[in-house]
């Protein structure tokens, strides 16, 4: 009894020293990099670059200590009870790359244009984690490798689930807020895939899209759910997670190096992947305006996660082009099915222009893990 008091004191002292800044922010921009791209979350990152024990001891420690501190208005007695230096460095890092991958260099953009590389990437930094993680477990068990091949199914069921239909229900919200930020700490498996799964990654999106416009108030009242949600499931999913690690950190590893290798089938750079389009605004233009002349003109380009297009006319009894209006739609892609094949052997040829890339995405990913593995070991 004593050694679990002592042990749960211990994760309510931040350990974070400011000395830490530069590798925290670093790893934070890696995970925030890794959220972008659907299939891997920022649980993968944090493991490949070996932050997760910390990581879910600093999400552990917001409890019910620190709850009665601020409820106190002791402000500075309850950021002493949280791991608040390591969480704001690691959020800054995150918060970066989501600025920098959207607005510098649009990631997004590139996983429709070049998908072999960016997918090839993280393929390759993935499969270089299961090595460098494997190392890690001292004296490999046969219980070791069970809980390997159990992780990797459980992984692959989770990634090749077809989604169906489900409720937009408060309480249905609550459950898919609860299991998605669960998945988004949980290596291997991606928060916005299991959104995807629940048929909820789009209807999320267009409520946080509602924000700062007229539809404000509607957007918060349906997200509130979703983040009550999240932040009932965060608070338990974390403690079980520290739970386990403290107590079985050895099988639950291996149980975590098997999600990542389940995960590859997604990840794998040469897909056939097919998207459907979903119309996110709708606004009606001039038939003979500048912007209507140039879509006539001018295909949009559909290797684009979004892009816009015509639609029918508002009034085609006009006597006049003149006098016409046209719909103006602005369209989003999903990704909806991802079919891997295998360059030259299961298929005929590499069936893409861009096979190179592909090989040379792994390539930079595996000595991206070397490197980072160096870093942890030297810090």
């Amino acid at each position: 009894m004593a050694e679990t008091e002592r042990t749960s004191t211990d994760a309510n002292n931040d350990p974070t020293s400011w000395k830490e800044a530069p590798f925290l922010l670093i790893k934070g921009f890696l995970m925030g990099s890794a959220d972008i791209v659907p299939g891997v979350s920022g649980g993968t990152m944090a493991l490949i670059v070996g932050i997760y024990t910390r990581l879910i001891n600093a999400i552990r420690s917001f409890d019910a200590r620190f709850l009665k501190q601020l409820v106190r208005l002791k402000v500075r007695a309850a950021l002493r009870e949280v791991h608040w230096k390591f969480l704001f460095l690691l959020l800054s890092g995150m918060i970066c790359a989501v600025f920098f991958f959207t607005k510098v260099v649009p990631l997004q953009v590139y996983m429709f244009t070049d998908p072999e590389l960016i997918y090839g990437l993280f393929f390759g930094l993935i499969v270089g984690s299961v090595v460098v993680l494997a190392k890690a477990i001292n004296g490999f068990h046969w219980v070791h490798g069970l809980a390997i091949v159990l992780g990797t199914g459980i992984g692959y069921w989770v990634v090749t689930l077809v989604p169906t239909a489900t409720s937009e229900s408060p309480l249905f919200i609550f459950v898919a807020g609860s299991i998605a930020i669960c998945a988004m700490i949980l290596p291997g498996i991606s928060g916005s895939y299991i959104l995807l799964i629940l048929r909820k990654y789009d209807f999320i999106l267009t409520e946080i899209g509602k924000l700062g416009t007229s539809g404000t108030v509607s957007g918060l009242i349906t997200l509130l759910p979703f983040i009550a949600g999240a932040i009932v499931g965060l608070a338990l999913f974390s403690r079980i997670l520290s739970w386990l690690l403290l107590r079985y950190e050895a099988r639950t590893l291996a149980l975590l190096i098997g999600f990542l290798i389940g995960s590859l089938y997604m990840i794998w750079p040469y897909q056939e992947r097919t998207y459907t389009e979903i119309v996110t605004k709708e606004e009606v233009i001039g038939y003979t305006s500048p912007k209507a002349q140039e879509l006539r003109d001018q295909p949009p380009d559909k290797l684009q996660p979004e892009f816009q297009r015509l639609g029918e006319v508002v009034n085609p009894a006009a006597e006049t082009d003149e006098s016409k209006r046209i719909e103006l739609l602005t369209v989003k892609q999903k990704l909806i099915k991802s079919d891997p094949y295998v360059p030259y052997i299961t298929v005929e040829g590499p069936r893409t222009a861009h096979f190179g890339q592909g090989i040379w995405g792994i390539v930079i990913g595996l000595v991206m893990v070397v490197g980072l593995d160096y870093l942890r070991v030297k810090e």
